[in-house]
């Protein structure tokens, strides 16, 4: 079985109008991605890779007069078109007074099983008590949390709120919460696995950054030296990457010292990442 737990929920039910069409030039350093999809573009895609089941989210932003359930109702139409396939986890923001009424309807109508959330692109405070509530309430409920982690080029994104070593503090504080964090924290997967390493409810998955050959391998030996490659879980980061491309990423990780003398990440290891039962390890029901 093939998880993939970090997607984010299609832009557009229907074919993408050219005139609706936005692209990121700065997440990837091979080139422009477009990041409007469809629901069609995405089961393409996600059955060409042969991946059986995705988590699937929106981040949400948060300011008055804004819906919170528009981020979460979307994902919800998307994940009952193929519920066998895809499971639904909520976006929220920790300053939205209604936040745990939110989170409520999310698991209680939607049946969404997890949280997706973005300290430095939703601006809170991890730290904070806002965030505080709402992990409280995760670990109540047993929904696992994706935090985005590491780098970004947002110039209004603040670092420190995404930086690895602060979910040690979460994990001190909510022992019991399943927390994923995104990207292997790039580029500080170092103090990612000094993180996942300690917390035994705590794990990364390696979304978006096999483009990235050298630090990717770097970041896979100091996983296979510090004995945490068990505690990596298969991500794409769609659409910035779709979960082909992180696949053979994968498998091509030890490529960047190929003739060197350099030691591999082993093949075995990666095989098992790319098949590991998240599901299992995060305590989310199979559809």
């Amino acid at each position: 079985m093939i998880v993939d737990v970090h997607t984010h929920t299609p832009t557009h039910a229907g074919p993408v109008p050219p005139s609706e069409e936005q692209w990121n030039r700065l997440g990837r350093p091979d080139g422009a991605v477009r990041v409007t999809c469809s629901w069609q573009e995405y089961d393409d895609e996600f059955t060409k890779a042969g991946v059986d089941i995705s988590f699937v989210f929106n981040i949400a932003g948060w300011k008055p007069g804004v819906d919170p359930k528009s981020f979460n109702d979307s994902t919800a139409r998307f994940v009952a078109a193929a519920p066998k396939k895809r499971i639904g986890f909520m976006g929220v923001h920790p300053h939205d007074p209604t936040v745990l009424d939110e989170m409520e309807r999310c698991v209680s109508e939607l049946g969404f099983k997890g949280i997706k959330l973005g300290p430095n692109y939703q601006n809170f405070d991890p730290l904070g008590p806002e965030a505080e509530r709402v992990f409280a309430e995760a670990e109540r409920r047993r929904l696992p949390i994706v935090f985005h982690q590491g780098t970004s080029p947002v110039g209004e994104a603040p670092l420190r709120y995404a930086h690895p070593l602060v979910m040690d503090e979460v994990a001190i504080r909510h022992p019991e919460l399943r927390i994923v964090m995104a990207h292997m924290g790039h580029p500080w997967q170092a103090d990612t696995i000094a993180v996942i390493r300690k917390h035994p409810n705590v794990y990364a998955d390696v979304s978006a950054l096999w483009y990235r050959p050298w630090s990717y391998w770097n970041g896979m030996r100091l996983a296979t030296e510090w004995s945490v490659l068990d505690k990596l879980l298969l991500g794409s980061d769609w659409p910035i990457i779709k979960p082909g491309e992180t696949i053979a990423g994968l498998r091509r990780v030890n490529d960047a010292v190929a003739g060197t003398g350099l030691p591999p990440v082993p093949e075995q290891a990666i095989e098992d990442i790319i098949h590991r039962d998240a599901l299992q390890i995060l305590g989310v029901e199979r559809p």
